[in-house]
């Protein structure tokens, strides 16, 4: 069962205007695409050569603490630990195109977060012999 997609109205309201660039925070672009902030931000970094810094940059601390000051619906922020990303039109575009599975759903050879880190635990990373 699929989510409804968001207002126009809402996702514009969403754009910021950082250093002198259109951009979308990470967890505001996750919510767009119906997954978590951390999945998100893992795909990034497991792809970064598909995320130029025209496509992408980290807020500094002073940036995360204006968003936070000044946008409602971001003061979780407040409290992470970590700086937000902030992804510009070309980059919210790019990872428009990653695939972001579930916990549980698998991924390349067929094992879930779960068996993977069981094997993981085990000192085992597959099931055949290399």
């Amino acid at each position: 069962m699929s989510t409804p997609p968001l207002p126009l109205a809402r996702i514009e309201s969403r754009i910021l205007l950082i250093r002198g660039q259109k951009i979308m925070i990470d967890t505001d672009l996750a919510e767009l695409y119906g997954v978590p902030t951390k999945r998100l931000n893992e795909q990034v970094k497991r792809n970064q050569e598909r995320f130029p810094a025209d496509f992408l940059f980290q807020l500094t601390a002073a940036e995360k603490q204006e968003v936070v000051a000044n946008c409602d619906h971001l003061a979780k922020l407040k409290f992470s630990k970590t700086l937000p990303y902030a992804f510009t039109e070309h980059g919210a575009i790019q990872a428009a195109d990653r695939p972001y599975p579930s916990p549980g759903e698998t991924h390349c050879g067929g094992k879930s977060d779960q068996a993977a880190a069981n094997d993981q635990d085990r000192g085992t990373f597959g099931s055949g012999s290399i």
